[in-house]
């Protein structure tokens, strides 16, 4: 199969280009107009496929559920908000609980699925700081465990890419260590660390923050804590929401300025009520509400609990409300969380070689198509 545009992103710039796709790779770039193609996009935008490696559920799943249908619905969706590539995230809850969970995921990986290719999976809990917990069960939170997180990467067939995990609460950074050195990303998130915690759990193997600016001590010119860390370490990840309702759009310019065009991350803490209707739901046991404003929030209370921000339209917010550099921002959607995963060799650009993962936008952000492994996906 040929596609061509005259708008194909390739090395921070568009040109006028053929994509050649052949056994879910891009075998061939070829100038405009070389080939007979199967699809013209002319105009249209043709982009890497995006990564989203935060992400609880959607379409009425969560994956805490341990549903196999649920899980096998959300992931077809996900390529209508041009997501080619995805993390199912945990939420803290008992050890039974996530194990299921774990087991869910590597059993319809086995038996297979179609959509948005699962790459992983995001433990986020249950290892955190109760007093950062935002929506997560406290009664769940436990100290840090390398044997027990053992037994879940066992169960999770060793799927676990990500782990949230407030290092400060890790008894001599055991897990932090145990984890990076074993090809897990350990995110700091759901932290109470200061800014010198913060460095002591770099030290030791982190490697990136949880939704910067939520669940964490903010920023102070004197106590710049983790959020000043996940500024001013600029060779660490940082995810970030950007639904205008978790992170103000000033405080996302100032952060991904600092952060730079290379290790910021764009998350949507996506919840089982992203593409449902405004009302009642549950995370993790906890009561949730949906409001009109799109996130969530803890029932009764001004506490949010995650968000239904789709993708596309996170891409469109960064460029036009952060007003970032539009390079920027699709790094954030793509090679940033690609590089996080270890994946940027196959994923997260537009090359000769590379898994054919791909959107294709119009000028209103819109998803005219998404090829997951060069599989047409709308």
């Amino acid at each position: 199969m040929i596609i061509q545009s005259k708008q194909v992103w390739v090395s921070s710039t568009f040109i006028e280009a053929q994509l050649e796709i052949e056994d879910a790779k891009i075998t061939g770039i070829y100038p405009y107009g070389t080939k007979p193609v199967d699809k013209d996009y002319g105009e249209d935008r043709i982009l890497p496929g995006m990564i989203d490696i935060h992400c609880h559920g959607g379409l009425g799943f969560d994956t805490n559920d341990a549903n196999h249908e649920g899980l096998r619905t959300w992931a077809a969706g996900l390529p209508k908000e041009g997501i080619t590539g995805f993390l199912p995230t945990t939420v803290t809850q008992s050890e039974e609980v996530l194990t299921k969970a774990l087991i869910n995921v590597t059993e319809v990986v086995d038996e297979g699925y179609e959509g948005a290719e699962i790459l992983g999976i995001h433990f986020e809990g249950p290892y955190l700081n109760a007093k950062n917990k935002g929506a997560q069960p406290e009664q769940f939170i436990v100290t840090p465990n390398v044997e027990q997180f053992k037994k879940y990467q066992e169960a999770a067939k060793g799927m676990i890419k990500v782990i949230t995990l407030a290092t400060e609460m890790d008894p001599d950074w055991a897990l932090t260590r145990y984890a990076s050195s074993h090809g897990v990303c350990v995110s700091i998130g759901h932290s109470g660390a200061t800014y010198e915690d913060a460095l002591m759990g770099i030290a030791n193997g982190a490697n990136s923050m949880t939704h910067v600016f939520n669940g964490m001590n903010g920023l102070h010119h004197r106590t710049p804590n983790l959020v000043g860390a996940a500024m001013r370490c600029r060779d660490t990840y940082g995810e970030i929401i950007c639904d205008g309702n978790h992170v103000n759009w000033a405080a996302v310019n100032a952060y991904v300025t600092a952060k730079g065009r290379d290790y910021a991350v764009m998350i949507d803490d996506a919840l089982c009520a992203k593409g449902c209707e405004p009302g009642y739901y549950e995370l993790g046991g906890n009561q949730i509400d949906i409001r009109e404003n799109g996130s969530a929030y803890l029932h009764g209370t001004d506490t949010l609990a995650g968000g239904t921000l789709k993708f596309n339209r996170g891409l469109q917010n960064l460029v036009e409300k952060a007003l970032l550099p539009f390079d920027w921002a699709v790094n954030m959607v793509s090679l940033n969380p690609a590089r996080l995963l270890n994946m940027d060799d196959r994923k997260g650009k537009i090359m000769a070689g590379y898994d054919a993962d791909l959107v294709v936008l119009n000028r209103d952000y819109d998803v005219v198509q998404t090829y997951c492994l060069g599989k047409e996906m709308l």
